[in-house]
């Protein structure tokens, strides 16, 4: 199951332009994609220029995010074929809630439902 772990040493610098893309494509913001980023990993705006500024890979990028945020386990379905929730390896689960979370941007979900604020 999913053993691809290249991604865990993947600079999220690289990725990241691509979670902007998508987010624009659509019609949001980058600012959106950033309150995403930062609900699901307590990080903030200057927490996250760190990040893409030194290259922090995917690993790191999680290992050291100041808060996970206690809702993510609400953050279900599927993601790249597979059921997030059922995601075994932890820093993949976190990889791919992000990644759900900017599909759900991109596909127009309002951010209340998106950052499942009750």
């Amino acid at each position: 199951m999913m053993q691809n772990t290249k991604i865990f040493t993947t600079a999220f610098a690289s990725v990241y332009p691509h979670y902007i893309q998508k987010a624009e494509k659509k019609g949001r913001t980058k600012e959106e994609v950033h309150e995403i980023i930062f609900w699901l990993t307590g990080y903030n705006e200057k927490g996250l220029q760190e990040i893409l500024d030194h290259k922090i890979d995917f690993k790191t990028f999680f290992e050291q995010a100041p808060q996970m945020n206690p809702n993510v386990s609400l953050i279900t379905g599927m993601i790249c074929g597979y059921r997030v929730e059922e995601i075994e390896d932890e820093l993949m689960r976190n990889i791919r809630y992000l990644d759900k979370l900017i599909d759900e941007l991109a596909k127009g979900k309002k951010m209340e439902k998106i950052l499942r604020t009750a």
